[in-house]
């Protein structure tokens, strides 16, 4: 590689040093380097693909799980690979922390040792009165959480088009593989080998003794609906990013993405090897 795009989470307090010195490492050893300016919001899209270089062969990013998280969906259908740097805190996604040395892995991505994982990603619409009005993606999970007040929340469950249960919760998470480790875990959701193709079900405190996290295969199709007698204010939020409120009555649907997000490997530790190294940090 030798062309590369550096995402920067200015956020991050080391950010722009390690920004600065990533820059300068990759044009003494005659790479290409831009890097984009300013401080990661939710909410909106952090990179303009028009500025990235056609020609970048891989994008950097420097903070934590977050900023590569939004500069995936960012960049979503683009085919750019990404890596990140991590400066926030247990960095599942990230490839490394704060405690690694930065030019290891710049070195590793100049002389080409590396491998490409492609990750699974979801595609969420949310409808009202029959009417589509709006739609988003996500590479770790779309989640039904709610908004104000603390009101169980009722919901129904379909997949592919069957009604399979009605729940009384704090929540419904749909998540990917990738997003198995992140809220759908601490909802007693399970692990899942991150490049795998999974929609991963957990309710989130559910107000019964017998409901468990549902794990359907890649083309099934869920839909979430709210009860049209129901209470409360609720919304369906894509990555912790996007939100949109729902009224009683609307629903969304979510099934794999065409879109996949392509996150580059440099180590050959196992799956299970690094998760193990995570939680033991935690």
């Amino acid at each position: 590689m030798k062309h590369f795009y550096i995402i920067v989470n200015e956020g991050k307090e080391e950010a722009v040093a390690v920004r600065n010195k990533v820059v300068e490492y990759l044009e003494s050893r005659g790479a290409t380097c831009k890097a984009s300016h300013g401080e990661f919001h939710k909410g909106y899209r952090f990179t303009d693909l028009n500025n990235v270089p056609k020609e970048t062969e891989c994008v950097i990013t420097l903070g934590g799980d977050g900023t590569l998280i939004r500069a995936a969906r960012d960049l979503a259908g683009s085919g750019f690979p990404i890596i990140g740097i991590n400066l926030g805190g247990l960095g599942y996604l990230t490839q490394i922390g704060r405690e690694g040395d930065p030019n290891e892995l710049l070195d590793a991505l100049l002389e080409d040792r590396y491998t490409i994982q492609e990750r699974m990603m979801l595609k969420g619409r949310v409808y009202h009165e029959g009417e589509l009005i709006a739609e988003d993606i996500a590479l770790n999970d779309i989640v039904l959480t709610r908004e104000g007040e603390m009101r169980v929340l009722k919901f129904e469950l379909y997949v592919d088009d069957q009604y399979l249960t009605e729940y009384s919760a704090d929540g419904m998470i749909v998540a990917t593989p990738t997003g198995s480790t992140a809220y759908s875990l601490s909802a007693g959701g399970p692990i899942a080998q991150p490049d795998g193709e999974l929609l991963i079900l957990t309710p989130v405190c559910p107000h019964t003794m017998t409901s468990r996290t549902i794990v359907l295969g890649p083309e099934s199709k869920v839909r979430i609906r709210i009860p049209l007698k129901s209470f409360g204010m609720r919304m369906v939020s894509f990555d912790g990013d996007t939100k949109v409120s729902l009224d009683p009555g609307d629903y969304y649907e979510i099934e794999k993405s065409d879109m996949v997000t392509r996150v580059i490997k440099l180590d050959h530790r196992s799956f299970l090897d690094i998760l193990k190294h995570k939680m033991s940090e935690a």
